[in-house]
């Protein structure tokens, strides 16, 4: 082991107390040690495993795609998808059981620890390890280079921001990006970053976002066509995936705008399920206590807020909109994904901290597809105006859903990358 793996190692150790106190909190009764330490059941030597790791929630539906498609391409092989997150591993549950073959596994990843990740590998014993984005675990990537696994990065994201981390890191990150067989990056950008790491170019293709081949399934269309036809005329925009210190900032904006459209409906989406009651709480002290659709409520007309406090409805909920909202972005966390309204030609809005989806936002803005406010008493103008203006948002509309259509093609090209790594049986 290499002295930056070596001290890298030794620092999780001592950082052990605080991760397990975390996990503990996220799997509330359920002891995440055994799940947490690789201490998964052994695949049997004769099932042909692949193995897809996403951080959480976002990175799934952004995966969605991929994960069907791989599912298509290798019918002769089960699908392992990993999270980090029990909200990631309630929407990888949600596919799955949208499928009665049983191919389509979740798994949570070990704890980066040597032992942990080496024994995870082993039992898993995938003949291709795919990891999502800027997931980028050492001791995992040196498992399956010891193991003869092919490794790729898919949809390979370094924003400038994980980049000026990284670069103290480099030894460490020069180490493991020599575990990987490919890099599938999404722009000259993010594999330029990359290289500034270790990553070889020659290992290094640019193949777009697979952001851009988002697929709408026709359950999710169904539950949109229902809830517009439920809601009426009444003018409907959705704030999705909110941040603590972001909804407040919302609910002011949707007061302004009730001041001028008092029938207007904010279905309001929080992008972490435990902070559901809070967000309820904080709608009730705003005075606009919230339905909320967990537990069957409808609103009726004078209610000025729907908490969408479920999980995987997001897509659906904002088919359902006039107009759409993006959160994360009015907070500084860099944004979530704009192309979830945009492919549903719903007119986007979002606030000015976009780090986290520069291309996808310098694409939509490049078209005159995306709708930027500075806070909330922007947020409250930009929709007053937009809700007088049906041309607008149709043109809106049609533009952000044109954008999506002509930037689509990087799940193909990665499939095919892919495919020199491990041939379609």
């Amino acid at each position: 082991m290499g002295w930056p793996r070596l001290a890298y190692s030794g620092l999780l150790h001592l950082a052990a107390p605080l991760a397990w106190r975390r996990l503990r909190r996220e799997h509330g009764l359920t002891d995440p040690r055994p799940l947490r330490l690789g201490r998964i059941p052994e695949t049997p030597p004769e099932t042909p495993m692949l193995w897809l790791h996403c951080a959480s929630v976002g990175e799934v539906q952004a995966a969605r795609p991929l994960i069907e498609a791989l599912l298509e391409r290798y019918p002769g092989h089960s699908l392992t998808v990993t999270t980090m997150t029990a909200t990631g591993a309630e929407r990888v549950r949600a596919l799955a059981e949208g499928r009665d073959d049983g191919r389509l596994v979740h798994r949570f990843l070990p704890l980066d620890f040597p032992h942990a990740a080496a024994r995870f590998v082993e039992r898993l014993r995938p003949e291709l390890a795919l990891f999502f984005e800027t997931e980028l675990w050492p001791n995992l990537l040196h498992a399956c280079q010891r193991r003869g696994v092919p490794v790729a990065v898919v949809n390979g994201r370094l924003s400038p921001r994980a980049l000026r981390g990284y670069r103290r890191l480099r030894p460490l990150l020069r180490e493991a990006l020599a575990c990987v067989d490919w890099l599938a990056a999404k722009s000259e950008e993010d594999a330029a970053r990359f290289a500034t790491l270790g990553m070889a170019p020659r290992r290094t293709s640019v193949v777009g976002s697979l952001k851009f081949d988002i697929a709408l399934d026709d359950v999710t269309q169904g539950v949109s066509e229902r809830l517009r036809t439920w809601l009426g005329r009444r003018p409907v925009w959705v704030a999705g995936s909110t941040h603590e210190g972001e909804e407040a900032r919302l609910l002011t904006a949707h007061r302004r705008l009730r001041e001028r459209l008092p029938e207007a409906l904010l279905v309001l989406v929080p992008r972490h399920p435990q902070r559901f009651d809070a967000v309820a709480t904080l709608c009730e002290q705003a005075g606009m206590p919230a339905a909320r659709r967990s537990r069957g409520e409808w609103p009726e007309a004078a209610t000025a807020v729907y908490l969408g406090d479920t999980m995987g409805e997001l897509a659906a909920l904002y088919g359902a909109a006039d107009l759409a909202f993006v959160g994360g972005s009015l907070v500084p966390v860099g944004g979530h994904n704009l192309l979830e309204p945009a492919a549903q030609g719903v007119p986007v809005l979002t606030g000015p901290a976009l780090a986290n989806f520069a291309d996808v936002a310098e694409a939509l803005r490049g078209a005159d597809a995306l709708v930027e406010v500075a806070d909330e008493a922007a947020l409250a103008e930009a929709l007053a105006g937009l809700f007088a203006d049906p041309a607008e948002r149709r043109r809106l509309g049609e533009a952000g859903r044109a954008v999506v259509a002509a930037n689509r093609g990087a799940l193909a090209t990665t499939l095919a990358g892919l495919e020199r790594l491990l041939p379609a049986k």
